[in-house]
This record gives structure tokens, sequence and C-alpha cells, in this order.
């Protein structure tokens, strides 16, 4: 069953400090510290979210169907992920990676301790 956006939307405020800001007319953003660290619009078949570069050049190896270096960011290490190709448990491990490389420390290291 392909993942939604809403269930996106979902994993990303779960997370601490986690606001969704609309950006660029119709892009879903979910962002702690004003910085974003997932995004996708409402229509698409996909989302991106902040990597390592390590880790966007393993997933893109290993199933480049479901993984793709994203557009204008994949440089920083952001990666382009089909929602119909990702199970929920693996996109919310990615999501919260994604979430623990823009969260600060002292917020990433609270967040561990209440898990």
């Amino acid at each position: 069953m392909p993942v939604t956006i809403a269930q996106v939307r979902k994993m990303a405020l779960a997370l601490p400090v986690t606001a969704e800001v609309i950006a660029w007319e119709s892009e879903f953003t979910w962002r702690v510290n004003n910085k974003i660290f997932v995004m996708g619009a409402p229509d698409s078949p996909s989302v991106s979210l902040k990597c390592t570069k390590d880790d966007q050049a393993e997933l893109v190896a290993m199933d480049p169907e479901t993984y793709k270096v994203a557009a204008y960011v994949g440089r920083f290490g952001w990666v382009q992920v089909t929602l119909a190709r990702v199970a929920a448990p693996e996109l919310r491990e990615l999501i919260t990676e994604s979430w623990r490389q823009i969260a600060p420390k002292r917020l990433v290291k609270a967040f561990d301790a209440a898990s």
C-alpha cells in the first residue's frame, strides 16, 4: 500500500519542534527551527528529504526506482523518495534521520533520551 502525503505529514509532525509551512505556493515543507527536513506537494508521487551524502549514494544504488538524487538540492545529500515504492516504517526512519540532521544537537539528545 503506497504511503500518502497525509502519512508523511503525520510522521513529520510527530517529531519534536516540527512545523508545517507551505512554500513555493503549493509545496508542504516540514521544518525544525525553520529549517526544512522534508518537503513534498499534495499531488506529487514523491517527497524529498535530507540524508548524508553516503546514505544518499547507498539508497540510490540500492533501489534507483524508489530513491533518486533530488533536483536542485541533491548536491547537499537530499533524496527524492517515490511514495508508492517505500514502506511506511522505512520512510518513518528516513524522516526521523532527516530531522536528526537538521535539528539542534540538544534537541536530538533530548529526543534520544526520551526514546
